[in-house]
């Protein structure tokens, strides 16, 4: 045995043992460095391991993309839109033609343990590109609002189709419906009643009510209206009475189409005088002869198309302090990672990129912002999607809160009242990645090009990234663990058995089906009619005692099992449903 070796040999065998330890560990640490590193210029680690080789790269390489996970807990997407008419892809591409900020959060997601492949949307091949997704888990979308139209595409057809794989069970970072009832300005009205919302938000949908509103709230007090199409603050108007004629209580009095308004818009603070009649105009028609000469870079019509083509307007009490800047909340998921305060150009009002405003950047435990910070998380975040009409939802993986200090000046900072002035979850930037894109001067621009300080930085939000994402998904997964409660049903599909006499009462703790069944099989099982309880092995729903656990094997193998009752006064239809099956 071991302890006939001879102690003077024991000595020599040791060393030699320790060696193959330090030998062996160094191989190791040597492969784990390997997988850490990312892709070198040329190299792709997108190709598995879901198999994406008949879509179309618009890529030239993944570089920095760290290797995909032996063996991914989940597998997801990040989907890009390379848009050929333009010069690097779009004005947010790094020289390879991805996204300046996909490797952070594709990385992110892989140092959790989540494989993230770098696909791009290619709309020629629409059908093949999204039968290709259904092999994912999740998809995190990274397509800046317009690219897709840009590129030739239909962004409602790519939408319906990304909410298609959400009936799948398919995660979607942001979906269609979170980008736009977050995205929407009426989103402010829909908060007005909590801490960060103003109880006096009104939105319009129809030009004769915005009329008569709007002549009320302008009367009353400065106003800011907002368009709900524009972006970087086109059609935002910062709105007072060139008079200065306010009543003193609201719905004393309208203005007249006559009165004069002194205007600011946010996207360039440039300032336009108009009538009360001209405004309204641009607003509902655009520029014509009755809505005079505007300087706008905008051509107003912004309820053309009516709600459902998001033609809308939202009125808001104009807060003064808006001139010493708002606060920018960076999130991920429900955790705050940074502070941006951005005050505008002195004399302007609008805290925009490129009009001169100056940007401060501070952590998520910043002290002067303690108070909103603790009120917001703790208190009126929990019920933001709800509010939304998005409580099936997740929170945004990443996304952002604009806000403004509506409380008078001199206000304690543990008193503030701060109001959120705009959500933004539609593809926010990693401003730290910014060197990464191209331009001009910079057309060789790629991910090498972030300053290391500022990649440790950019590294802690993807990492942060990767593991809200993977919470979620180990969620969703537990939920389809989840037997169905009492009254609950899950024997729909996915073969449509809707024409078949139902006897059972529920199906108290069937599992979900799968989403994507290697095959299809049902559970027969009947209920007589004349006997208590519909026979002697029945629970009190009328499926058999010992169903279920047949059934969720079935199911936690991949194999869909639906429970189905044989009645015989329906023999023929019963029998031409089960065709559709592969076992029974």
């Amino acid at each position: 045995c071991y302890n006939d070796i001879p102690k003077k040999d024991m000595i020599e065998v040791k060393k030699m043992g320790d060696l193959v330890g330090v030998k062996a560990l160094d191989i190791l640490i040597s492969g784990a460095k390997a997988k850490m590193m990312g892709a070198k210029a040329g190299e792709y680690n997108s190709g598995g391991p879901v198999d994406v080789s008949s879509l179309t790269r618009k890529c030239s390489d993944d570089l920095g993309l760290m290797k995909q996970p032996d063996k991914p807990k989940f597998k997801s997407a990040l989907i890009g839109i390379y848009v050929r008419s333009q010069p690097y892809g779009g004005s947010d591409k790094s020289s390879n033609g991805h996204r300046y900020d996909s490797i952070p959060f594709a990385n992110g997601m892989i140092s959790a343990g989540v494989s993230c492949q770098l696909v791009q949307y290619v709309h020629d091949e629409h059908a093949k590109f999204f039968d290709v997704c259904k092999s994912f888990d999740a998809l995190i979308v990274r397509c800046n609002p317009g690219q897709i139209k840009a590129d030739g595409g239909d962004q409602g057809k790519f939408d319906d189709s990304m909410r298609g794989l959400r009936k799948l069970g398919i995660q979607v970072w942001p979906s269609p419906d979170v980008m736009e009832f977050m995205g929407a300005k009426d989103a402010l009205c829909k908060i007005a009643d909590m801490n960060i919302g103003l109880e006096d938000t009104l939105a319009y949908y129809d030009p004769a009510l915005f009329t008569a509103g709007f002549k009320k709230t302008m009367a009353f007090q400065p106003r800011v209206i907002k368009q709900n199409r524009g972006s970087s603050g086109e059609g935002i108007w910062i709105i007072k009475l060139k008079s200065g004629n306010y009543c003193k209580t609201y719905g004393e009095r309208s203005c007249a189409d006559d009165e004069l308004l002194d205007m600011m818009e946010a996207n360039d603070n440039h300032s336009e005088e108009h009538t009360v009649a001209e405004f309204v105009e641009f607003c509902v028609n655009g520029r014509n002869s009755k809505s005079g000469t505007w300087t706008s870079k905008g051509v107003g019509k912004y309820l053309e198309g009516g709600k459902a083509a998001g033609g809308q307007l939202v009125d808001q009490r104009f807060c003064p302090r808006i001139v010493e800047g708002e606060l920018r909340y960076n999130m991920v998921a429900d955790a705050l990672v940074g502070i941006i305060h951005k005050k505008p150009k002195e004399g302007g009002i609008s805290a925009v990129g490129g009009t001169g405003s100056i940007y401060t950047y501070y952590g998520p435990k910043e002290k002067r912002f303690a108070s909103l910070t603790k009120n917001f998380l703790s208190i009126d975040l929990p019920k933001v999607m709800p509010a939304l009409g998005l409580g099936e939802e997740p929170i945004p993986l990443w996304w952002t809160s604009d806000f403004i200090n509506s409380s008078p000046p001199g206000t304690d900072s543990k008193d503030e009242k701060w109001i959120v002035g705009e959500f933004n979850c539609s593809c926010v930037g990693i401003s730290k990645c910014l060197p990464a894109y191209c331009k001009e001067d910079t057309p060789n621009a790629c991910y090498n090009d972030i300053p290391k300080k500022d990649m440790i930085e950019v590294k802690k939000m993807g990492d942060l990234v990767g593991v809200k994402a993977l919470d979620i998904l180990i969620s969703g997964a537990k939920a389809k663990m989840m037997g169905a409660k009492a009254g609950e049903y899950n024997s729909g599909g996915p073969v449509d058995v809707s024409s078949l006499t139902r006897k059972c009462s529920d199906d108290l703790g069937l599992m979900k089906q799968p989403d994507k069944p290697k095959f299809k099989s049902a559970l027969i099982g009947i209920y007589v009619r004349s006997q208590p309880y519909g026979g002697s092995d029945k629970s009190s729903n009328g499926h058999r005692y010992d169903s279920i656990p047949f059934a969720n094997g079935m199911i936690s193998a991949g194999v869909s099992c639906q429970l189905v009752q044989y009645v015989h006064d329906e023999h023929a239809k019963f029998f031409d449903v089960c065709k559709s099956f592969d076992a029974l």
